[in-house]
Order: C-alpha cells, then sequence, then structure tokens
C-alpha cells in the first residue's frame, strides 16, 4: 500500500469509557469538582478532557465510546468468580458511570453499551469494523485487555499516569518490544499467563516469562497443542531447548511441555481465551456516510457549548468547541 493511500484511511478512535473514568476517578477525587447541578464530574471531566486531547492529537473521523453493561454479564454468568476480589466501586465512581453514556449521546458522540458484555467487546468490533471499512483504528484505554487487537491497521493508546501525551501508543513493533510476543499471538499469551485483575489463574507453571518463548518458538499454540498430539511434545521442547541455548538460560524445554501435558492445562487455556477474547461481532451503529450520524466529527457547536458547559469548566468548554466542532484532519486529505 503506497504512502498516499494509508494517509487517506479514515480513522476511528474507539474509547474504553470505564477505564478511563476509574483511573480519572482516582487521579482527580481530591478536586471534588462539582458540575452545575452540583453532582460529583472529576471522573468524567478528567476522561472528557483526555479524549479532546486525543481527539485533537489523533484528528479522528469517528468516536465510539464502549460503555460496560452494569446489569448483567455474560463472563460473570459463565464463570461467577469472575473478577472476584476486587474492591468495591466508590458510589460517587458509581454515579459517574452510569451518568457517562447519557453525557456523551448529548454530546453527539457515539456510544455502545453491548447487552452482558463489556466496553472491551466494543474495542475488539471496533478494530474489526476499522479493518472491514478499509479505516485505521486507535483503542484508548488503561487495560491491558486491548493489546489482543493490536495489528497494522490497529494502534492502542494505553493510558498511564503521564496522561495522553505521556502514554504509549502501540503497534505490533513496540508491543514485540515489550513482551517478546507478536501481535497476533497477544491473546494466546495472556491465556497462558492468566489475569489476577479478572481472577482467571494462568495455566500452572507458565508465567510471562515462559510464554513469551514459546509463542516465539513454535509461532502459534496452534501448533504447540498439534506436536504435543503427535510427537508428545519432542519437537516443541528441543526447539525450546534451542532458544534457551541461544539466550544463554537453562534448559527449559522439558519442563514446559510437562506443564502443557498436565491434566487441565488445555482446559485452562481454552477457558482462559473463551473469557479472554472480545466479542468482534457487535453492530456499533456507526453510519459514517450519513451526516450527523452519531460519534462523526465534527460535532455541533451549540450542543457542545452546553453539554461541556454544564461540567463547569470555562478552559475545558473552549477547548471542546476548538477540537470538536471543527472538520478532522483526514477532510483535508480526501
Amino acid at each position: 500500500m503506497s504512502h498516499s493511500d494509508d494517509d487517506a484511511r479514515r480513522l476511528l478512535l474507539v474509547v474504553d469509557a470505564p477505564s478511563l473514568l476509574h483511573r480519572n476517578h482516582h487521579a482527580r477525587a481530591h478536586t471534588r469538582a462539582l458540575d452545575r447541578a452540583g453532582r460529583p464530574v472529576w471522573a468524567l471531566h478528567g476522561m472528557l478532557r483526555q479524549i479532546i486531547e486525543s481527539i485533537d492529537g489523533f484528528a479522528p473521523d469517528a468516536v465510539l465510546f464502549g460503555l460496560d453493561d452494569r446489569t448483567a454479564s455474560v463472563r460473570r454468568d459463565a464463570y461467577p468468580a469472575y473478577k472476584a476480589g476486587r474492591a468495591e466501586k466508590h458510589p460517587e465512581l458509581v454515579a459517574q458511570l452510569e451518568r457517562a453514556g447519557a453525557l456523551l449521546d448529548a454530546l453527539g458522540l457515539a456510544t455502545l453499551t453491548p447487552p452482558g458484555l463489556e466496553a472491551d467487546d466494543v474495542s475488539a468490533s471496533g478494530a474489526t469494523w476499522a479493518v472491514r471499512h478499509g479505516w485505521d483504528c486507535v483503542i484508548i484505554t488503561s487495560d491491558r485487555d486491548a493489546f489482543a487487537h493490536i495489528s497494522d491497521h490497529t494502534k492502542v493508546l494505553r493510558l498511564i499516569d503521564g496522561g495522553i501525551h505521556g502514554s504509549p501508543l502501540l503497534d505490533p513493533r513496540r508491543l514485540h518490544a515489550m513482551y517478546g510476543v507478536a501481535a497476533e499471538n497477544y491473546l494466546a499469551y495472556a491465556a497462558l499467563r492468566g489475569d489476577a485483575s479478572d481472577n482467571l489463574p494462568g495455566v500452572p507453571g507458565i508465567g510471562q516469562k515462559t510464554a513469551a518463548p514459546l509463542l516465539e518458538t513454535a509461532g502459534s499454540m496452534e501448533a504447540v497443542w498439534a506436536d504435543i498430539d503427535h510427537d508428545e511434545g519432542r519437537s516443541l521442547a528441543a526447539a525450546l531447548d534451542s532458544w534457551s541455548a541461544d539466550h544463554g538460560g537453562r534448559r527449559l524445554g522439558d519442563r514446559v511441555v510437562g506443564h502443557l501435558r498436565a491434566p487441565g492445562a488445555r482446559e485452562r487455556y481454552d477457558f482462559n481465551v473463551s473469557m479472554m477474547r472480545g466479542h468482534d461481532d457487535l453492530d456499533l451503529g456507526l453510519t459514517p456516510d450519513v451526516p450527523g450520524s452519531p460519534g462523526l466529527l465534527p460535532l455541533d457547536v451549540e450542543r457542545v457549548s452546553r453539554v461541556v458547559g454544564f461540567l463547569g469548566v470555562e478552559a475545558t468548554t473552549s477547548l471542546a468547541v476548538r477540537v470538536l466542532t471543527g472538520d478532522p484532519a483526514s477532510a483535508s486529505r480526501r
């Protein structure tokens, strides 16, 4: 694909709203910021400010916010211990999580709360939608789950303490540099490792330091299981020992193969994949060729002034009007 073709691709920004609201609640609760109705607004304001800055930087053509269904969970139905052990959410955060959808809808941005599912499923579907429609995609989140969606046309801005400008934008090359794992293998890597924050144990004996070379040498978990099924893992063990020799470590082939052949290991891996894999077939409701559709930029000036103005922060209102009501940068490229 030529450089000019890449420039002409439109950009979808997908925002994991709950993860940003959580992060901003903890970072900004000390401000006790209230909206014009006297309600807590620090998490909502912090998220909106970060997204406006992101839109200013990335110049997307459309913005979609994923929200969690707070009333039902397909994953919890399948695994009642899902996310068990997490601290109870603070009531002031819950109030802002519950108001987020209405605020974003009032602005004219697109939101999706998939029944029984989570914001990460919206991220997965957004990445898939973008590829299918010839767009690029940037997912903004503070969670690692979205790394499974990274590809040549999908990047992840993982929000950390430095805010939008101090956070890494991950593409396949940077992901590999961080974890030693190809983007298409990140889901398998996570399933092997497990996820303590979701209360999903990994495959016993296989930690992240083992999972990365396992996937690097085998190429995929399909190849791993095939070798275990057909050759008791001998080729895999030899490849891992060769990798260890090249990297100056002790031989780990037999030990890793033993853990993978242990009773329940494959079932644990398969279960983690099923829990971690985002649903990528949601109807996002995006109609980019219909002017005025929710999520399409630019937004209506009067709506932006009124809705953001209600949060009571004049500097954010001015920034929102400037950024959200002007043409996206890609309009000049088309």
